[in-house]
């Protein structure tokens, strides 16, 4: 057993070496609390993001309760693919013909952000650049040879990449930098809350699980005393 610990741990560095260097990653510094940042995330989706990836686990209603958003205004404003605001947040892009054209079918978002981390979602939205050998005419410092064209190109506008490997401010789109980069984070804070719709309600409970087991914990303390008096 101890040779077999020895091994494994002169393995590790092999292992870290053949994984490459870390890819440095820009930090989302998202909210979920902020209902507003979730509001604007879910449009930008629903205007940028639904007609190729769906929220197949996420439905409309709980959306809308969950950001505060009227169920007749969810209706009138944010549902463009649904018959019913408890349908899933769907398309109809049918699988088969959407690989062929962007070489496999776009992923379901719903667990993106677990699967990925915020700060991937946040930072690949923001590192697109021109490259004419590829399908679409954009390829990605984060997700090398993507395969699906700058959504989200007439708002940040196109960037191209210099001598020194890095990329040149973006040009030609409707928003600044600092515009365009509030608008990527709503859209991230809204698919870390897709992630995990209640993990804000998770993280209440286990604040109310401890402060009960700390009560809890002293009663029993006084009483176990109280218990065991006579017997010391």
């Amino acid at each position: 057993m101890k040779k077999l610990l020895l091994i494994l741990c002169a393995l590790v560095p092999l292992f870290a070496t053949a994984a490459g260097p870390s890819l440095q990653l820009d930090k989302a510094n998202n909210d979920l609390t902020d209902k507003e940042s979730l509001k604007n995330g879910f449009k930008t989706y629903i205007n940028y993001c639904l007609g190729c990836h769906q929220l197949g686990y996420q439905r409309y209603n709980r959306t809308f309760t969950d950001l505060g958003i009227d169920n007749a205004d969810g209706v009138e404003n944010y549902m463009y693919t649904g018959e019913k605001p408890g349908d899933h947040i769907t398309n109809t892009m049918p699988k088969k013909e959407a690989a062929s054209w962007f070489g496999t079918a776009p992923p379901d978002l719903t667990l993106e952000a677990r699967l990925r981390s915020p700060d991937w979602i946040y930072t690949y939205l923001r590192s697109f650049y021109m490259d004419d050998s590829r399908p679409f005419g954009v390829n990605n410092k984060v997700f090398k040879d993507v395969g699906m064209p700058h959504v989200l190109q007439g708002l940040q506008g196109v960037s191209s990449i210099d001598e020194h490997g890095h990329m040149t401010p973006a040009m030609g789109g409707s928003l600044t930098t600092e515009e365009y980069d509030v608008v990527v984070r709503d859209l991230t804070n809204f698919l870390e809350y897709v992630g995990e719709p209640s993990k804000l309600e998770r993280k209440s409970l286990g604040y109310k699980v401890l402060i009960f087991l700390f009560v809890f914990f002293i009663i029993a303390y006084f009483l176990k005393r109280e218990y065991w008096k006579d017997i010391h």
